[in-house]
């Protein structure tokens, strides 16, 4: 099997209230918004949104799940300078912060934030990647 991903889908309880927060806190521009979907690209893969009992219907499973997700997603900057002006720019914003920045225990910085539906983003310096222009982890075989 190909290590790839190419969709990463949120299932959410209001598609309007998730797709505002990503478009005005995070200045994310939708590829699709119709059909109750929303996509984003991303750098090499689409966050998708989606109402989350059509989602769980879609799987074939029950929407009975609470509390922690199991589940956090990263945004990884070159510098800790960069994760600190994001979490000012985000908290500006009204953007409810989890965990304000700091050094952690891998060597690296972090913090984390939520999403109108808890959904944890983790914003991090991380000084053993290497990131190209648009972002992406540089990887070397």
């Amino acid at each position: 099997m190909n290590q790839v991903l190419n969709f990463l889908t949120i299932g959410v309880n209001d598609l309007d209230k998730m797709k505002n927060f990503y478009v005005e806190k995070f200045n994310w521009v939708t590829l699709k918004d119709s059909d109750g979907i929303v996509f984003f690209k991303l750098n090499g893969f689409i966050l998708a949104l989606f109402p989350l009992e059509e989602l769980a219907e879609d799987i074939g499973i029950r929407n009975d799940g609470k509390g922690f997700k199991r589940v956090a997603f990263a945004i990884n900057c070159r510098s800790e300078k960069e994760v600190d002006m994001m979490f000012e720019e985000l908290e500006q914003k009204g953007v409810k912060i989890v965990k304000q920045p700091g050094k952690v225990f891998w060597g690296g910085y972090s913090g984390y934030i939520a999403d109108v539906e808890d959904n944890y983003w983790e914003i991090a310096y991380n000084p053993f990647l290497e990131l190209d222009a648009g972002g992406s982890v540089i990887t070397h075989k």
